[in-house]
């Protein structure tokens, strides 16, 4: 049973370094600080770049053994990241 969970977003070198933003990946851990699932976020670089708050994702979630366990889509809710006029939906 897992009643609590604690999320650390793993730094990539070049991020840290050039400044840019990559695909985030994540480390999913117990309250022990064992790792049981780890997540990483599927996007484009454009979309990063010029919508990153608003912008359309999908982020995978998969145990240890890699196994997909969950899927979260967050499609993008306006047609133009100029016009960011609907709440985003996951």
């Amino acid at each position: 049973q897992l009643d609590q969970i604690i999320i650390h977003q793993q730094v990539e070198l070049l991020e840290a370094i050039l400044g840019t933003e990559t695909s985030s990946k994540y480390e999913i851990k117990n309250p022990l600080g064992q790792r049981v699932y780890f997540a990483v976020e599927e996007n484009g670089c454009f979309d990063r770049r010029l919508c990153s708050p608003i912008r359309a994702f999908t982020i995978r979630i998969a145990d240890n053994a890699g196994r997909e366990v969950i899927r979260v889509i967050r499609p993008l809710r306006c047609n133009s990241c100029c016009f960011p006029c609907f709440l985003q939906q996951v």
